[in-house]
């Protein structure tokens, strides 16, 4: 199986502590070594603040409130395969207070919403329980070859 062809963005609007882009690249890599059918992909990284969060939520999904991630496909069709571009925003303000809650390293959890971010890119949904179950099955595959726990699992404690 040959990688994915990659050509990556990594961008940081924020003061919150974020990843180094090699890290951002190996997670991306990571998401997109599993969808054995995505030859190439174009994707932007930006890490926001909560404003750019809050702002980009409410003009395009019309909730006004900052969110965890989102992720623009660059085609409205994206699948699992072909190539795959999108702008993946992750907004750190409110994954640091989630991974607080929730107990889990920032780190890991970072991880998780940018591979997440990738899987939506390339198609992959989870508005329908069968399609949530194969989109965190991949999602457990992907971080646990980078030593982190499962997201999903409750009792999973730092």
């Amino acid at each position: 199986m040959t990688a994915a062809a990659l050509h990556l963005s990594v961008q940081y609007a924020t003061t919150s502590e974020v990843p180094a882009r090699a890290q951002v690249r190996r997670w991306v890599a990571g998401a997109l070594a599993m969808l054995p059918d995505v030859r190439a992909a174009t994707l932007a990284v930006r890490f926001v603040d909560a404003e750019e969060g809050r702002s980009l939520n409410r003009t395009f999904r019309r909730r006004d409130y900052a969110t965890n991630v989102l992720t623009f496909p660059y085609d409205q069709a994206a699948s699992s395969s072909g190539p795959v571009g999108a702008d993946i925003v992750i907004c750190m303000p409110v994954l640091e207070t989630e991974a607080l809650a929730q107990h889990k390293p920032l780190s890991a959890h970072v991880a998780h919403l940018v591979v997440h971010g990738v899987l939506h890119a390339a198609g992959h949904d989870h508005e329908v329980p069968q399609d949530a179950e194969a989109m965190e099955r991949l999602e457990r595959d992907v971080l646990a070859r980078f030593r982190i726990a499962d997201p999903y699992r409750d009792d999973v404690r730092v």
